[in-house]
C-alpha cells in the first residue's frame, strides 16, 4: 500500500463539527520549502486555504467545500476545519428507524476497531448494510446509528464498501468528511484489501489459483451475475486451507469488488460455495452461502499507519467444518 498525503497523527483533535488542527505543529511535518510558505496564524482563510491545497496537505475537495461555506475558521492560534455532521433525528431516515431500535433494546453490533475517524463493525450474515426502503430497520446501516446514540453522538456515517446481505465480516465506514474522501481514494486504488474465507463443495485441485472472468447481469434473473465476454473485469485469488472430499475451505481475496464475484467465480469453476442456491450450492448444511470476511486491511486516513481489522468465523462456519474432517 502507498499514500500520498501528509500524516497528521497527533495534529488533529475533535470538537463538535471540527477537526482542530495544531497549525504550528503540521509545519514540522512539511518541507523547509512548504513550511516556509505558511501563512501567518490569523491569515485570511483563503490563503490558508491556497496553502494546504499547494502542500497537498488535505484532499481538494474537502478544503474546497469547507471553505466556501465557512468551514476554515481560527479560534486563537488553532484553525478548526468542519469535519462533522449531526444528523437531523426527524429526517434522517437510518436515525428516524435507530431512535425506534435504541427505544426497544435492539442488540449491540460487534465493534472491531472504532476511533474518531473510523468505524469497522462486524455485519452478521442476514442483514443487508442498507435498507431497500426507507425506514427499514434491520440493516448495517441503522445499527450503526443505534451505536451512535448510544454514545450520545449523533453524527451522520458512511460505509466506504458493502457486503452480501448474508455474508458476514467487517464494514468500514467513515465518521468524517476528510476520512471518507482518503478512504474512497483507497478504495478506487485498491489500496484497501479485504480477505474472505469460505466452504465450497467439492476438493479443489490446485493449491492456489487466479480466476480471471468477466461478470455480468443474467437478463433473465435480475438477481443473478453470470460470466459473460460483455460483462466487467473480475479477478479472484484463492488459496486452498483445508479440503476434504465433500467440503473445501478457502481463503480469497478480490482484485475487483463486483457483485456477487466470489460466488460466481468459484461456482464457475465447479466449487459453489455451500449454501448458494443461486449459484448451485446445497442448502442442506446452511441456508445462505457460506462465506465470511476474515479480514480487513487498509492505511489510516489521518495516521498513515496500516491497520489490519479481522473478524472472528461465525458460528456456522465451526459447524461446517467439521464435516469436512468427517468427509
Amino acid at each position: 500500500m502507498s499514500i500520498s498525503y501528509v500524516k497528521l497523527d497527533g495534529l488533529l483533535t475533535r470538537e463538535g463539527n471540527d477537526l482542530v488542527l495544531d497549525y504550528r505543529g503540521l509545519a514540522k511535518r512539511l518541507t523547509k520549502e512548504q513550511a516556509k510558505y505558511q501563512p501567518e496564524i490569523g491569515s485570511h482563510p483563503h490563503l490558508v486555504r491556497q496553502w494546504l491545497l499547494a502542500c497537498n496537505v488535505f484532499p481538494p475537495k474537502w478544503i474546497n467545500r469547507i471553505f466556501s461555506v465557512g468551514g476554515i475558521k481560527w479560534v486563537g492560534d488553532q484553525l478548526y476545519l468542519l469535519a462533522y455532521t449531526y444528523a437531523d433525528l426527524q429526517q434522517d431516515d437510518d436515525y428516524r428507524a435507530a431512535q425506534t431500535e435504541h427505544k426497544t433494546g435492539a442488540a449491540r453490533i460487534e465493534v472491531l476497531y472504532e476511533d474518531e475517524h473510523l468505524l469497522v463493525v462486524n455485519k452478521p450474515a442476514g442483514m443487508p448494510v442498507h435498507g431497500a426502503n426507507k425506514g427499514q430497520r434491520n440493516s448495517l446501516d441503522v445499527a450503526v446509528a443505534v451505536h451512535m446514540l448510544r454514545h450520545n453522538d449523533p453524527i451522520i456515517i458512511r460505509h466506504i464498501h458493502r457486503l452480501d446481505d448474508d455474508t458476514s465480516g467487517p464494514v468500514l465506514y467513515a465518521k468524517n468528511e476528510l476520512s471518507q474522501q482518503r478512504l474512497d481514494e483507497q478504495m478506487r486504488n485498491k489500496e484497501i484489501d479485504r480477505q474472505y474465507i469460505a466452504i465450497v463443495h467439492g476438493r479443489l485441485r490446485s493449491k492456489k489459483g487466479t480466476i480471471s472472468e468477466p461478470i455480468g447481469k443474467d437478463r433473465h434473473q435480475p438477481k443473478r451475475r453470470i460470466i459473460t465476454p460483455k460483462g466487467e473485469s473480475a479477478i479472484t485469488h484463492y488459496e486452498l486451507l483445508e479440503a476434504g472430499e465433500l467440503y473445501s475451505i478457502v481463503k480469497l481475496e478480490l482484485e475487483t469488488g463486483r457483485t456477487h464475484q466470489i460466488r460466481v467465480h468459484m461456482s464457475h469453476i465447479r466449487h459453489p460455495l455451500v449454501g448458494d442456491y443461486l449459484y448451485g450450492g446445497n442448502t442442506e448444511l446452511l441456508n445462505h452461502q457460506a462465506l465470511h470476511g476474515a479480514s480487513l486491511s487498509l492505511i489510516h486516513p489521518i495516521t498513515g499507519e496500516k491497520l489490519v481489522v479481522e473478524a472472528q468465523p461465525p458460528a456456522w462456519y465451526a459447524e461446517i467444518k467439521q464435516h469436512i474432517t468427517k468427509s
